[in-house]
């Protein structure tokens, strides 16, 4: 990737719309820009002359021949997203339009923008670390106010500056290790060893609680997991349409009918949650519908939310065996929700309620409703929502979203705890100082201090064109 290449994209969503961006990146832009760019007034001959961070009306043309009239817009470097001269022009949305604008840009010297490059010269440039670009990546995608709160504070850096307080004090007892290692004939120590385990316990205990928040921060990002299972004709299907509002799954009253998972996200008040309908759990010898089964049991055990579904007018033998299931997950640490259904067939619901109660030795909350009409909806909405706020970490707390921080906090801590041993065992300096460049290591890749072409590719691939 060549960064003194000029590069351009469309940045406003692929379609026809009011008004489009045609973006314009690189030492060249201005130059590029003048031959595309006419000033109706003539006063402002030339891009470049053009006060930086100011919007001008503009003809923009391919030669003679008029393209569009619109808006363009002027950041020198380094006062711009990428930290180089750039110009956004603001066209009519007609597709013929942007696609014209682009062929002209690159017939006059700029070439057509790869995947987050914008934002990969931002990174490359200073203007932004690894975890605020891939923070950028997650703005975009939010779908959800959770989601875009989470991806406004990495944005903001508090990520970043998480990781940079913990390296610094790192880095600060490394280098007085290896200074050690200069005087070694003097038997001296420039690095106060209780210090040293204090500070690399307190370490130890923030990238655990790092990666405890994760499990949070995937949830939000992608929707909390919500599986609905229950024996077959329970009603799963008829409580997925009630609670997307929409007719997502086939109703029937034939049993079996759903063979495999149905998934699709709602948000409420805020939190995005994944709902997942799973095929009707019971003994079979239909191999397409056991598969179901087993999927539906892998479901179960994937989801932060279970809903076990019951049939009010099953009778205690009939629900004591549907429930069979359950009880193997039950001691996993999830919420589990049973819901007893088609309680409008039922003379006294809360009676009911109390009987089933009673009778089941599984810990979970109990709710009575009625999926087909609606009955008691609302309350179980509230409690999904009360699940999702009060498993929430603090609002001052960093939540880590992301898998690859995920995974570099992991291999931390795992040289961190290898610190804490080598500490325990007295080791020497030199020991000491491999594994806590290690820990430097990994903390590194997470903001992009240290990092290579492998890693940025990764990353930036999955970032629209334009942005």
């Amino acid at each position: 990737m060549q960064l003194n290449e000029t590069i351009c994209a469309i940045s406003s969503p692929p379609g026809q719309g009011a008004v489009a961006i045609v973006r314009l990146s690189g030492d060249s832009a201005f130059e590029i820009g003048n031959k595309l760019i006419e000033f109706p007034d003539n006063k402002e001959k030339s891009a470049s002359t053009i006060a930086a961070n100011s919007i001008r009306f503009c003809k923009i043309k391919d030669g003679d021949m008029l393209i569009d009239e619109g808006m363009a817009a002027f950041f020198h470097a380094p006062h711009s997203y990428t930290s180089e001269d750039t110009i956004e022009i603001y066209c009519h949305g007609s597709q013929y339009i942007q696609q014209r604008i682009l062929e002209t840009l690159i017939k006059n010297g700029a070439r057509l923008a790869k995947p987050g490059e914008f934002t990969l010269r931002a990174f490359l440039n200073g203007k932004l670390d690894l975890s605020q670009a891939e923070g950028v990546a997650d703005l975009i995608a939010s779908g959800s106010e959770a989601a875009h709160r989470l991806a406004i504070n990495q944005i903001k850096g508090g990520f970043s500056e998480e990781i940079k307080m913990l390296r610094d004090e790192l880095l600060h007892f490394v280098t007085l290790i290896e200074l050690e290692l200069d005087f070694s004939e003097e038997d001296v120590e420039f690095a106060d060893r209780e210090q040293l385990y204090n500070l690399i316990d307190k370490i130890e205990r923030k990238l655990r609680k790092l990666i405890r928040s994760f499990s949070y921060g995937n949830a939000i990002k992608n929707g909390i997991p919500v599986a609905i299972v229950g024996k077959t004709n329970v009603g799963k299907s008829t409580l997925l349409n009630k609670l997307l509002h929409e007719e997502k799954a086939i109703v029937s009253e034939i049993a079996g009918t759903t063979r495999d998972f149905i998934e699709d996200t709602i948000s409420l008040e805020g939190i995005t949650f994944r709902f997942i309908d799973t095929a009707g759990i019971r003994k079979t010898s239909n191999e397409i519908e056991t598969i179901g089964i087993e999927r539906a049991l892998k479901k179960l055990r994937e989801a932060q939310i279970v809903l076990v579904m019951i049939d009010a007018n099953d009778n205690q033998e009939e629900i004591e065996k549907s429930l069979e299931f359950i009880k193997a997950e039950s001691h996993i640490n999830k919420h589990i929700l049973f819901i007893i259904n088609k309680i409008d067939s039922v003379i006294n619901p809360d009676l009911l309620l109390h009987d089933i109660k009673s009778k089941i030795n599984i810990k979970g909350d109990y709710y009575t409703i009625s999926a087909k009409f609606g009955t008691n909806i609302q309350q179980l909405e509230n409690k999904l929502i009360e699940i999702a706020k009060q498993d929430s970490p603090p609002d001052s707390s960093v939540i880590v979203t992301n898998a690859r921080h995920f995974e570099a906090l992991q291999k931390s801590h795992e040289s961190i705890l290898r610190v804490i041993e080598g500490l325990d065992n007295k080791l020497s300096g030199d020991l000491l100082s491999m594994d806590i460049r290690e820990v430097l290591h990994y903390l590194g890749e997470i903001t992009g201090e240290i990092t290579n072409d492998e890693i940025l590719g990764n990353i930036f691939k999955n970032f629209c064109i334009g942005k």
